[in-house]
């Protein structure tokens, strides 16, 4: 296609431009850099200066959750592995096990580990933890539904209002916090915890030094996972992604998640030990079409286009091979493969537009000097929608236009609003179609319940479920599918959430969303990799703390 070709040779052009920017950085030469040294870790960002100062976990806008060093000095209860296996490793608990209907969880407190400033760790600070949510002092921004603990000896019992099976991260992931410390916390949803002695934690590292220019972390010489080979690490924030590029590539950061434009030339071929990894998640970058309005409250349609429409060019081009096609008919991906039925196995889609036009002739439409007429007589057009800026999903909207074009005779006007105009038409229901990611839950609940669950449309505004697809048949699957009380109950829903996506298409899955991660490994082996994807390599991921144990010198 003419935008394919134009497309390669713009970025062809970019890549140079970048690949001189990178030898043109300041930090020296890379490769010379001795290996295995004890050098510390320096963590970046592309989101400019970082002005004000607060420790607090909970808080989405402090700048420990911004910069991402709360992870490392707070931990949780266990990791829930978002690629790779999607498994569960306990970490601050021995172990966690959930009841069948996974209201209740049950965790052993590891024995032997002390908070950063000596004390205890005890199963007094798992309940004081989860407790602030029951008291209201904590707000519960999650929607954790805790309902209050019991504890019999070793065991720790947290108990939920309703089931925590496709939230079960949410809960594990919760930072525990000591009680000792916290219990004189008159307001933990606003404290910055910037007093002497208040950021204390679990975690491998323990907070050095804040400034707005950076963050260094030490290693927490006490800490219950062993020695650390990294001793420092460096928190810093880059003006953009230009420039958190040209950190990267010369080798004045070490370690970041970013999405680099011709990340070949422009990082990977800098040095040999620049390393790039993509981590697929459950979740997928998705068509949203508005099931209420023509063209797409005809599945038929809706059928068509997900014959036509090439997952595997959003890939390569929009998203440089920084995801993975979604093909299958149920719109789930590879790291769920197993959980799709036996029937639709082998069901995937293609580009076939013989078998697209075929739809949509027996649906009553024909052509008209090369434009699709509906049954209606009415040529068949949309917009498409995805903020302006989203560099990626701004050239999936043009190869969908092209391709839609080229192969079916509909015109597709690229929509580039600014956000707050894109957000308010995805509420109200006021677009046509647009590009978005799903809530990933980890596993085949996050897809359906994203894009046929009325339960997100509130007041008339929708959070998901965009299209807003509704079936009580459906609705009754993904309720049991949350709340079943054994596996056998959630696959009959599974089957049932299958099917009717399958012959519904009431989104378009184009490619998996993934976690990603640029690291080097001058001075240090044992990162994640397309092999072991114990964890994604992003570092804002809760993660880190097992990467930063993994970690030994580079031989």
């Amino acid at each position: 296609m003419k935008l394919r070709r134009s497309l390669i040779g713009a970025l062809a052009i970019a890549a140079v431009g970048a690949t001189a920017l990178a030898g043109c950085s300041a930090g020296g030469d890379p490769a010379e850099a001795d290996p295995g040294t004890g050098a510390a870790l320096t963590i970046a960002k592309p989101d400019g200066a970082i002005t004000t100062e607060s420790h607090n976990p909970f808080l989405g806008d402090s700048s420990a959750s911004k910069y991402g060093y709360a992870k490392a000095i707070f931990e949780p209860l266990a990791l829930v592995n978002p690629t790779g296996d999607l498994g569960t490793t306990p970490w601050l608990a021995e172990s966690v096990e959930w009841n069948d209907d996974y209201t209740e969880l049950t965790v052993v407190p590891r024995s032997g580990v002390t908070w950063s400033d000596g004390e205890e760790f005890t199963a007094e600070d798992i309940v004081f933890t989860f407790d602030m949510y029951l008291n209201g002092k904590l707000a519960d921004a999650s929607g954790l539904r805790y309902e209050g603990a019991t504890v019999d000896g070793d065991n720790v019992t947290l108990k939920f209002a309703d089931s925590k099976y496709t939230a079960q991260a949410r809960v594990l992931h919760t930072p525990i916090v000591p009680k000792h410390i916290w219990e004189g916390i008159e307001d933990p949803n606003a404290d910055p915890l910037t007093g002497e002695g208040m950021a204390v934690g679990t975690g491998p590292y323990v907070l050095s030094n804040w400034t707005t220019e950076s963050v260094t972390l030490t290693a927490n010489e006490d800490y219950w996972g062993g020695e650390l080979a990294v001793p420092e690490l460096h928190y810093v924030s880059y003006g953009d992604n230009a420039a958190l590029t040209t950190a990267l590539a010369s080798g004045e950061a070490d370690w970041a998640q970013a999405f680099i434009p011709q990340i070949e030339s422009s990082y990977l071929s800098a040095d040999e030990h620049n390393q790039f990894l993509v981590s697929p998640t459950a979740g997928a970058g998705t068509l949203f079409m508005n099931l209420q309005t023509k063209p797409f409250n005809d599945p038929a349609l809706r059928e068509a286009l997900a014959w036509t429409i090439d997952r595997q060019a959003y890939v390569d081009i929009a998203r440089e091979g920084a995801s993975e096609a979604v093909w299958n008919v149920t719109g789930l991906g590879t790291l769920l493969s197993d959980e799709i039925l036996p029937e639709y196995k082998d069901q995937n889609y293609s580009v076939d537009v013989d078998k697209a036009k075929d739809i949509l002739t027996d649906a009553g439409y024909t052509w008209k000097s090369d434009k699709l007429m509906d049954p209606d007589g009415e040529p068949v057009s949309f917009s498409i929608s995805v903020p302006s800026g989203w560099s990626d999903w701004n050239t999936e909207q043009a190869l969908i236009a092209e391709e839609l074009d080229e192969a079916l005779g509909i015109e597709v006007k690229v929509d580039q609003p600014d956000w707050g105009g894109w957000d308010a038409a995805r509420q109200e229901g006021s677009f046509q179609a647009i590009i978005h990611w799903l809530e990933d839950t980890g596993n085949v609940y996050g897809l359906y319940t994203s894009t046929m669950d009325p339960k997100w449309i509130v007041d008339d505004k929708a959070q998901f479920n965009f299209g807003r697809f509704e079936d009580p048949a459906v609705t009754e699957a993904l309720n049991t599918y949350a709340n079943a009380g054994s596996d056998d109950d959630r696959a009959a829903a599974s089957a049932v959430l299958q099917k009717a996506f399958a012959e519904n298409v009431p989104a378009i899955p184009l490619g998996a969303h993934p976690l990603l991660g640029e690291f080097n490994t001058r001075n240090y082996e044992g990162w994640p990799s397309e092999d072991d994807q114990y964890a994604s390599a992003d570092p804002t991921q809760p993660g880190i703390v097992q990467i930063l144990t993994k970690l030994t010198p580079a031989g």
